[in-house]
């Protein structure tokens, strides 16, 4: 029988810049009140090619090719999840999918994560709880970001918690509130630039750490109408191609130049979006905490002290947050706050596939 303060739960993670499918084996106790953690086992599986090349266009494809990838993905996440159970001889009493965003426009009421999870409960035989998004937008709320009740709830002790993933996204408490938006384009953008060099990613920022800063480009960056909106707000790959991605392109000059002039302009619009008392603590994750030079822009430009946790907490924040977010939909909680989606309530998301055997 399931324990009402006790979880064992898989998160399943993939991002916007299709590094690989995050897996983590998490275990949740309730005491006192408090929620406390531990990242039992995990792994990145990376894309094979044909997934890597199939989830960056399917957005382009016909309706029965978007429906077809949609429950194919599936059955492949719930493969590589049976593989992880089997290996790790682990026993979740659930798996909680984020899946994979296809489209994320809010203002329409549309957003799209693909990897049906009817698919992933057939393939593990274990009930899978999906579709995070789906019930916000509907409420009129952005879907996202929905790290930020997980920020608050499983690591309070940070003034600012700050993922550096395809997109920087940040949340802190303000005035009682928790406040979250998606900050600006990060990983998605250097590392489709790396890919231009013939490298995956820009290990350290070493790339950007010899380009020159373009302050034309830089301004035209800083200017895009998106920074200066108000909340609530979130960003999607339809955003990126409209109007981030022209600017880029209208700029003749070295990879290394681009690489190191949004560098800072990200360090920048994290500034802008946490201005703080100096020393106040910001915790970051992602794949971006890696590169070096990036972070130390970041520090530079805020004046913060920075926090790189362990690696296991740094590739799998985010499993780990879909995790407990499965866990907050299982017990009926709230697990979306309308203070930084905009929704006209706060909501419990997720959609439940009971497993059958």
């Amino acid at each position: 029988m399931q324990s009402e303060t006790l979880y064992n739960v898989i998160g399943l993670m993939s991002g916007t810049s299709l590094d690989g499918v995050d897996i983590a084996f998490c275990r949740f106790e309730k005491i006192n009140d408090r929620w406390s953690f531990s990242i039992n086992n995990a792994e990145t599986i990376p894309y094979p090619e044909n997934w890597r090349h199939r989830l960056s266009s399917v957005e382009s494809g016909s309706a029965f090719e978007l429906v077809l990838t949609d429950i194919e993905y599936g059955h492949f996440l719930g493969k590589l999840t049976r593989q992880f159970i089997d290996k790790h001889q682990v026993n979740p009493d659930f798996i909680a999918s984020h899946g994979h965003t296809i489209f994320h426009q809010p203002e329409k009421k549309i957003t799209w994560q693909i990897g049906k999870g009817a698919a992933i409960a057939a393939e593990t035989g274990v009930t899978v709880i999906c579709d995070f998004r789906s019930s916000d937008v509907a409420l009129g709320g952005q879907g996202a970001p929905l790290v930020p009740i997980g920020d608050k709830i499983l690591f309070p002790e940070y003034d600012y918690c700050l993922n550096l993933g395809g997109f920087a996204n940040i949340s802190f408490d303000q005035n009682g509130r928790r406040i979250a938006f998606d900050v600006c384009p990060c990983n998605i953008v250097l590392n489709s630039l790396a890919k231009e060099t013939g490298k995956n990613y820009d290990e350290d920022g070493a790339l950007a750490g010899k380009g020159i800063l373009n302050k034309d480009l830089l301004i035209r960056l800083n200017n895009i109408e998106y920074y200066s909106q108000p909340l609530p707000k979130s960003l999607g790959k339809e955003w990126l191609l409209n109007n981030f991605i022209p600017l880029l392109n209208m700029s003749d000059i070295p990879i290394e130049d681009k690489l190191m002039t949004i560098s800072e302009h990200i360090a920048q619009q994290i500034q802008q979006a946490a201005p703080s008392r100096k020393g106040q603590g910001m915790l970051i994750t992602g794949g971006g905490s890696f590169n070096r030079f990036l972070v130390g822009k970041i520090r530079e430009q805020t004046g913060m002290n920075v926090i790189i946790p362990d690696t296991t907490i740094i590739n799998f924040k985010e499993a780990l947050i879909f995790a407990f977010l499965g866990v907050l939909r299982w017990r009926n909680e709230v697990n979306c706050l309308r203070s930084y989606t905009g929704a006209s309530h706060d909501n419990i998301g997720g959609t439940i596939y009971l497993a059958t055997q």
